[in-house]
C-alpha cells in the first residue's frame, strides 16, 4: 500500500490545500503531520496569544480529519528528524508541504530535502499555498523582488491564480503512527481577555458574515477606527486557516469597490512576504540604510514603558496600545499611528516596537509585522521615508467623534469632541481631574531629522 506524509506548517486547513490534494492523489493512505518545532519556541514566536490561537487551529483540522476517517498526527522535536521518523514508521515514500516564505522556513526545507533524500523519500514543495501569488513569481526586470507596492500590485493583479479546491471527502490515515496529544490553550490569565477563537471553521464563518455585511462598504469604511469595519481575518491568514487564493477569488466574484479594496490588502500581504523571501535579513535589519541613531531601550526606558501601557498622553496612540493588550489585535491604521509615534516621534529603534507587537498580536507575522514597522520607521519600502504620522491630525481624520478613543481610554469618556484628541487644551483644573497623563513630548519636539515639511501630515 502506497503512503505519503503531508507536513502542515502555516496552512492549517483542509479547504484549498494543494499539498494534501497531491498526497491523496499519489498515495492510498496519507499521514497529516504537524511538528511542534523547538526552534519556534527558542525564537520567541510562541507568545501566549498565538499559542492559544494555534491550539484552536490544530484542534479544528484534527476534528475535520476525524470526520473524514483520519486524524492529525502531532510530533515534537526538530522538524527534519520528526518528518523522517514518521515517514519511516508509516512506510511513506514522499512528503508534501507548502513552500516557505521566510528565511527560517527556507532553511527548514533544505534540511528536509537533505534528510529525506538520504533515506530515499521525495520531498514535494507546493507554491502559493500560504500566499495567493508565490514570492518570486512576479519580479521587476533585473531584480529579485519589488521594492514599491504599486508596480507590484499591477503585475500581481494580472497573475492567474490556481483553481480553488474543496476539502477532500475522505482522508485515510494508516494505523500505528504514533501521535502526541494536541496542545491546549494557555491559561486565561496570560491571554488577552478578548482573544478570538481560531481555526478554519471560525475563519470561514467570519469571512462569510463579513463578505455579506462588511465587504460592500469596505472601500469607504476600512479606515474608520471606531466602526471596526475591517475583516479581522489576519490571524486566520497568518496560521493558514484560510486560503489567501480563495479569499481573492471569492472577493473578485462578489465584485464592487469594497471587494477591490479588500483584494488590494490581500495583495499587500503578498507584497510584504515577497520582500523577506528575497531578503531574509529584512526581518531584523534595516531594509534601507539610514544614517541616524535610534534611542536604545535603556536610553528611552520610561518612554517605551508609557507607550506599551497606553500612557503617552496622545489619545489615539493610547487607545491603540490598550486595545492591543485587551484583544491581541489592532486596527491597521492604529498600528501605523502607534508605530510612527514610537519610531519617529520618540526616536526609539523600530525593532523594540516590533518585538512588543509580536508578543501580543495574534496575527504576529514576521513579514507583515516587521515590514510594516520598517515602512513606518523610514527604513523599509515607503517611498517617503521621512513621513511622520501626526496622531492628532490622524486621530481627527479616522476617529472624528472620538468614539474609538473613548472606548479604550475611559478617562476621556466625558470630554467633548473638539478636545478628545487634545485633552491638554482643556482648562487646567479640569485637565488635572481626568487622571490622564500629559503628553510625553510635544509633537514639534521630535527629532529634527523627521520634522520635514514634505514628510509631515
Amino acid at each position: 500500500m502506497t503512503r505519503a506524509v503531508v507536513l502542515f506548517t502555516s496552512d492549517l486547513r483542509l479547504h484549498d490545500h494543494p499539498p494534501l490534494r497531491a498526497a491523496l492523489a499519489a498515495a492510498e493512505e496519507v499521514v497529516p503531520l504537524f511538528v511542534d518545532d523547538p526552534g519556534v519556541h527558542a525564537a520567541g514566536f510562541d507568545a501566549p496569544n498565538r499559542a492559544a490561537f494555534l491550539a484552536d487551529c490544530l484542534a479544528d483540522p484534527d476534528a475535520s480529519l476525524r470526520r473524514r476517517g483520519g486524524r492529525l498526527v502531532l510530533r515534537s522535536g526538530p522538524v527534519a528528524r520528526e518528518v523522517r521518523t514518521v515517514a519511516a514508521e508509516s512506510g511513506a515514500t514522499e512528503v508534501h508541504m507548502a513552500a516557505a516564505v521566510t528565511g527560517y522556513g527556507r532553511r527548514r526545507e533544505r534540511r528536509l530535502h537533505e534528510g529525506l533524500g538520504a533515506h530515499g523519500v521525495a520531498l514535494h514543495v507546493h507554491d502559493a499555498v500560504i500566499t495567493a501569488v508565490a514570492p518570486g513569481r512576479v519580479t521587476p526586470s533585473g531584480r529579485d523582488h519589488y521594492a514599491v507596492f504599486t508596480p507590484y500590485f499591477r503585475r500581481w493583479s494580472a497573475e492567474r491564480l490556481r483553481e480553488v479546491r474543496p476539502a477532500p471527502r475522505t482522508v485515510p490515515v494508516p494505523d500505528g503512527v504514533r501521535g502526541e496529544p494536541l496542545p491546549s490553550r494557555p491559561a486565561a490569565s496570560v491571554l488577552s481577555p478578548a482573544l478570538p477563537v481560531g481555526g478554519e471553521k471560525a475563519g470561514r464563518e467570519r469571512f462569510a458574515r463579513w463578505a455579506r455585511s462588511g465587504m460592500p462598504a469596505y472601500e469607504d469604511r476600512h479606515d474608520d477606527l471606531a466602526g471596526d469595519a475591517t475583516s479581522r481575518l489576519s490571524p486566520f491568514l497568518h496560521f493558514g486557516a484560510l486560503s489567501a487564493s480563495e479569499l481573492v477569488r471569492r472577493a473578485r466574484a462578489q465584485g464592487g469597490p469594497g471587494a477591490e479594496a479588500f483584494v488590494r490588502q490581500l495583495c499587500r500581504r503578498d507584497f510584504h512576504h515577497q520582500v523577506p523571501a528575497a531578503r531574509p535579513d529584512a526581518s531584523a535589519r534595516d531594509y534601507r540604510t539610514r544614517h541616524d541613531r535610534w534611542r536604545t531601550e535603556e536610553e528611552a526606558a520610561g518612554d517605551i514603558a508609557a507607550w506599551r501601557e497606553g500612557r503617552t498622553g496622545y489619545p489615539v496612540v493610547d487607545a491603540a496600545m490598550r486595545r492591543l493588550r485587551h484583544e491581541g489585535w489592532m486596527h491597521n491604521r492604529a498600528r501605523l499611528l502607534a508605530a510612527s509615534f514610537l519610531a519617529k516621534t520618540l526616536s526609539v529603534d523600530w525593532r523594540i516596537g516590533a518585538r512588543h507587537f509580536l508578543g501580543l498580536l495574534v496575527d504576529g507575522d514576521i513579514a507583515d509585522n516587521r515590514l510594516n514597522w520598517q515602512w513606518v520607521a523610514g527604513t523599509g519600502t515607503d517611498t517617503r521615508p521621512h513621513r511622520v504620522l501626526n496622531p492628532v491630525v490622524r486621530g481627527r481624520r479616522f476617529d472624528p467623534r472620538g468614539t474609538y478613543v473613548r472606548r479604550w481610554v475611559p478617562e476621556l469618556r466625558d470630554v467633548e469632541d473638539r478636545f478628545v484628541h487634545e485633552p491638554w487644551r482643556l482648562p487646567q483644573d479640569r485637565c488635572a481631574r481626568l487622571g490622564y497623563p500629559a503628553p510625553l513630548i510635544g509633537l514639534s519636539e521630535g527629532p529634527a531629522r523627521f520634522v520635514r515639511a514634505r514628510g509631515r501630515d
